[in-house]
Parts: structure tokens; sequence; C-alpha cells
């Protein structure tokens, strides 16, 4: 930390449910901040069947889940920061309210929505077979690498304040800063450095980011906060507590006629913001069909609040819980019908693209049946059952297979968004990128990467369009002073969206250099060809390197026709309705028929993710949401006793896996 840099540390509840009856220590509550004018967290989404709650910083007259923060207080030192803390007392009155926010009627239910075709009940009743699966996701943590934490510096020379925050959307944080605490946004810096991994837990507005900016500014001075694991598993956003109850109505062929959902998610106490606590139960709603055809089709969905940690966005959102639900169902009719899991699957996977689903997705294009087919082929499905069969004569360990095919939307922005109705509607990203006159490229992004190697992938666009090599590209981002207004990095839309406006703002950028070159070398700026760090004239070999084009587009504009703009500067923005990528895994597991225990003994993924832009990069994002989709199923769960009490607060309890739990992973394209 920084010299003179003060250290927060928050106080919070040891109980699920209590009103809070005092509060006596050195310490700063939400009576300070009341008193302060500070606002309160509203993320809503404009829909009649939404409830919504304003969230204080810090909790006010009661508390509501284990681990909620309730005061803070403020040391020189980590150290005396713990001892302050110790010192705090907090009187709560324990008590067995059943309603998590009292005053909005009478149930916890904070969504509740239905999507249904018309003809849905008649659908089910001439269906020959009706088949049903429950599926229960259990409550997980994302865990990342480095868990949250932030630094707010006030500087009494300009009245500006500096954060630097473990956040995925440094954008976001700074105008929900600025409207919360009612100072300008010019006024506030945020920066995301390297944030050690994010999945969604550091996409949402933290409670503690606000109050330690609020601290910098009452001080006068510099704050730094930092969570332990502890804090993180109890009072980090939590995710994926759904349970699917899914009815499919089936023809003796094996056709999927109808699907009947019933699903609920538990959604915590608060709702996060921007995206809400509506983000599970709508997406899980939206997307139910999965890459198959379904005509006949009904959703409902609800979320409920609960004396829990707020849930949040966590890599994937609801779609690993609807594609488990929609595999299981399909083993399942296979297995009542007599059909094989692959061909039942092949039976029913889109296959004339574009397809638009009964719920309004548009699946613009795939290859349902190519990758469920290339995965089969690759794992050798007959080989396997003979290893199964002989497996289970002898009688241990039992193999088992799992085939799981999806279609996931990506890159989606404003069209789709705006459907949400929410309080703000993202979706456009923003580049702005200039050339100075070394020939070396600058290209800011609002885009905010954690860990995902975009730097890397938009460099290589760049290099693509402009024809120099990658080492003289530079990607700026995290930084709202430096990068223009965007919306982070999330939901699987960087490389398309803010590479989207990379790709045209090099084509910018290329066209002016072109513009350059066609006066510098008396041609056509149409006749202009860009190769190895040259530009020149088709059909010729007269040309130019394109590090002495931007040193005359700036030092020598006299050279250039009149009117041309000096310097080398762009910009561009991109906002598409989205797309869909497709793929088709396949787990061979062993069990042990004694305890239980499953071991991953292989996975084959064949994925179609469209152009690769950078392989090696693509191939570690399959690895990496295979060890987490693994991890989700078989070891990772946030466990609570029946009184609100968190069991899994340290790894001693929750359980992540290892590298020695993930087998090797076997990808095609």
């Amino acid at each position: 930390m920084a010299i003179g840099m003060e250290t927060a540390r928050f106080i919070r509840s040891t109980s699920a449910t209590g009103v809070i009856r005092s509060i006596d220590g050195p310490c700063y509550t939400a009576a300070d901040l009341d008193a302060a004018g500070v606002g309160e967290i509203e993320a809503v989404i404009h829909r009649p069947d939404f409830v919504n709650v304003r969230q204080p910083l810090l909790a006010r007259d009661r508390v509501r889940y284990v681990g909620e923060p309730i005061a803070v207080v403020v040391g020189r030192s980590p150290e005396e920061a713990e001892d302050l803390a110790e010192q705090v007392i907090v009187e709560l009155d324990l008590d067995d309210e059943a309603l998590v926010h009292p005053g909005n009627g009478d149930t916890n239910a904070v969504i509740e929505a239905e999507f249904a075709t018309e003809d849905i009940e008649e659908a089910l009743d001439h269906a020959d077979h009706l088949v049903e699966v429950v599926l229960t996701s259990h409550r997980q943590a994302a865990l990342p690498l480095e868990t949250r934490g932030a630094t707010s510096e006030f500087d009494r020379r300009t009245g500006r304040l500096t954060i630097h925050a473990s956040t995925q959307a440094p954008h976001i944080v700074r105008t929900a800063i600025a409207d919360l605490l009612c100072i300008p946004e010019a006024d506030i810096q945020v920066v995301a450095p390297d944030v050690g991994g994010g999945f969604g837990q550091k996409l949402p507005l933290a409670r503690e980011d606000v109050v330690v900016a609020w601290l910098a500014l009452q001080r006068r001075g510099s704050v730094a906060w930092i969570e332990d694991r502890s804090e993180n598993l109890t009072s980090s956003w939590h995710s994926r507590d759904q349970v699917y109850r899914v009815k499919g109505g089936f023809s003796t062929d094996g056709d999927l006629v109808a699907i009947d959902a019933d699903i609920s998610c538990d959604v915590g106490a608060w709702s996060c913001y921007p995206f809400t606590w509506g983000v599970e139960p709508l997406m899980a709603m939206g997307e139910m069909c999965g890459p198959y055809k379904v005509a006949h089709y009904r959703v409902r969905t609800r979320g409920e609040s609960s004396f829990t940690c707020p849930v949040a966005p966590y890599r994937g959102v609801s779609r690993p819980a609807i594609t488990a639900s929609l595999e299981r169902l399909m083993d399942t009719a296979a297995r009542r019908l007599r059909i094989d899991p692959g061909e039942i699957r092949r039976r029913n996977l889109v296959t004339d693209f574009p397809h638009t689903t009964v719920t309004g997705a548009v699946l613009d294009a795939g290859t349902y049946v190519e990758s469920l087919d290339a995965a089969l082929e690759h794992f050798d499905l007959d080989e396997f059952r003979d290893r199964q069969t002989a497996a289970r004569d002898r009688g241990s360990p039992l193999l088992g297979v799992g085939i799981s095919t999806f279609a996931e939307r990506t890159g989606y922005g404003t069209p789709v968004f705006a459907t949400r109705a929410m309080g703000v509607t993202p979706g456009y990203e923003m580049v702005t990128m200039k050339m100075d006159p070394s020939g070396y490229v600058e290209a800011a992004i609002g885009a905010s990467p954690h860990g995902q190697g975009l730097e890397t992938t938009l460099a290589q666009v760049i290099a693509d369009q402009l024809a120099i090599d990658v080492s003289r590209i530079r990607i700026v981002h995290g930084d709202t002073d430096r990068a223009p207004y965007g919306w982070g990095t999330f939901a699987s839309r960087s490389l398309v969206i803010a590479g989207g406006a990379v790709q045209i703002a090099a084509g910018h950028l290329r066209d002016r250099l072109a513009e350059v070159a066609a006066a510098v070398l008396e041609a056509n700026a149409d006749d202009i060809v860009f190769a190895s760090g040259r530009v020149t004239v088709a059909g010729t070999d007269v040309g130019v390197p394109i590090a002495e084009l931007a040193r005359i587009a700036h030092h020598h504009t006299e050279r250039l026709e009149p009117g041309t703009p000096a310097g080398l500067a762009v910009e561009a923005s991109y906002d598409p309705v989205g797309t869909f990528s497709n793929a088709c895994h396949i787990a061979e597991v062993e069990i042990d028929p004694e305890t239980g225990a499953t071991t991953v003994k292989r996975f084959v993924v064949a994925e179609d993710a469209g152009r690769l832009i950078n392989p090696m990069i693509v191939d570690g994002q399959i690895r990496g949401g295979v060890a987490q989709g693994i991890a989700n199923a078989l070891f990772e769960e946030v466990v609570y006793d029946d009184d609100g009490n968190i069991l899994t607060s340290t790894l001693m309890d929750y359980l992540p896996p290892t590298a020695a739990e993930i087998p090797d992973i076997e990808i095609r394209h």
C-alpha cells in the first residue's frame, strides 16, 4: 500500500436475520452514510412482476444474511484495523422473520414470469410419452484466485478521487459511485488492474467499493480494503442455487414435441446492480429450448429472496443448469424409448439456419449435428460400451458416460439487453485508436479483460488489418480516464463486441494510412497494398514503410492533400444483436459402487466457436470452463444450515478441484 494509506475493515453479521438494536465502537454505520446523504443501490427491472428493493451500503435496521456488512472501521495499518474491528459491539435481536423484505407483501418471490405457446396443453396431451426430470443446481462460489478489494485516494489539490478496484466493469463502478455519492463522474477515475479472475463475481457493484470511496472523501485521504478468503466465500456473490422441474413430450420415434418447465431460483437477500436478481430466472425462461427444435413450450420461472448471500451472474449464468436438465431429459427419454442417446439428440437438434426459437432467439448459424458426430467419433462410443460391459461384469469400478450438446448466445448487445428493461441498458462497446509518429498503435477499449488473453487477441486483429507486427500495438483497458465508456467484460461478449469495434476502427485507420500513402506515392488510395509493415502501389514495388507514413501524417502534413486531417486517430463502436456458438462435450467417469466416489477419466470437446483468432487462447478458455463445470457437478457447494449459518466459509470446507481431479481435455474444432 502507498505511504499514508489507511485500511478499512468491515464488521459483518454473524446471524442470518435479526434486528439491529445498537452498534457501539469506533466505527462508521448506516447512520453516518445517511447523515452524509449517501444514496442506496437500486437494481431494477421495469416490469410489473419484479419486486424492487433499495439496498443500503451498510445494513440499516436489520441484517439479512451471515456476512452482511454492518459497520466499518479505519486504521492506520491492517493490524490496527483488525484491533479496532474487535472493539465494535453489535447487538442484534434475533428473530424468526420469514420474509426477507417484509414491506413487499407476504411472499419472498421477487420475480415471477411465464412464457407459453398457445397450444402447449394440447401438445402435452397428445404426446406419446411424457418424460419428467428434476435437476438441482446447488449454490456455488466463483472463487477467483484473488478476492475482491479496492483502494480510494482523494487528491486534495484537484478534488479528484482515484479508485483502484477489483472489478470487471470499471465504468459501471464510476457511474454508480458518482450517483450514490452525488459527485461528478469527471471527478472520479476508476482503474481495474489485473484482478486475479472474476468469472462474474466481480461484475456487480460491490457495496464495499462505494463505502471505501466515501471514506476517502470523508477523511480526505487514502483508504484500502481487501477481503480475506472467508469473507469472499461468505459475503461475495454466490450463484447457481436453482431447481429445474422439466417435462418433455416425445413421440414414439423420439421427437421432442413439447417442453414444460418450472424453474425456481434462490437469489439471496439483495438484488445485484445493474443486472438484478432477475438475471438467472429470466435467462432460464428465455433459453430453455437449448439447441433443440421445440415448437410447443411453457416455462414458469420464479426468483425467491432468502436469508443468504446475494446471487449474481457466474460463468454461463443459468445455461449450465438449462443444459444439464435438457440433457438429462434426453437421456431419460432415450432409455425409456430404447433409442441410442446420440441418435435421439441427432433427431432433435436444429439443422436449418437461421432458426428462430419460440422465445424469439435467433440461432444464426451452427454445426449442432456435426459437433455431436465429431465428438462421438473421437470418443468412440462403441469401444466404450465394450469396456463398460466388462466393468459391469467385474462389479467394480463402474463406468459411465455423459453427452451434452449446447448452444450458447454470445456477443449480444443493446438489442437483446433492451428487452430486459433494466435500469441501465448495456450492450455496445467503443474503441479509440491512434498511431503515433513512430508507427506504434494504441487502442483504448471500454471492455475490461480479467485474464482471458483479450489484449493479445485484439492486438492480432489490429495487426492483421494494418500489416504490422503485434509488438507495435498497445491495448489500453480498465482505466476510465484513458478508455472510452464501455460495459466491461461478461457474457462471452468481449471478443465479439470489443473485437468488432476494434476491427472497424482498424479499418478506419487503414483507410487513413492509405490516404496518406496515396498522397506520398502519387497513387490512388484504392491501389495501396499493405504487407509486412509496408505499403506499396499495387503491381509495383514502389512503397514506403508504414512507420514513415505515421511520421508524415504528424510532422509533414504539407505533403498531404489539402483538407486531409492531421494525425492518425480514429474511433468506432459496435453493437450487434449477438451470435451463437455450439459444442458437444462427452465425459467418461469411473464410479466406486460401494462409496459412490466418482472420478472423471476422460473428457472430449467438439467445439464450433467460429473463426479462431488465437486457437491457444480459445483452448485455454474451453479447458477453464470444463474445469469449472466439473467443479460445479462433483466438488463445489456452498452449504447453509437451517438457521442460515454458512458451513463452507473456508477452503477446508469448500472443495475446489485441483489439477489432479481434472483429466486431460481432448479438444476438436
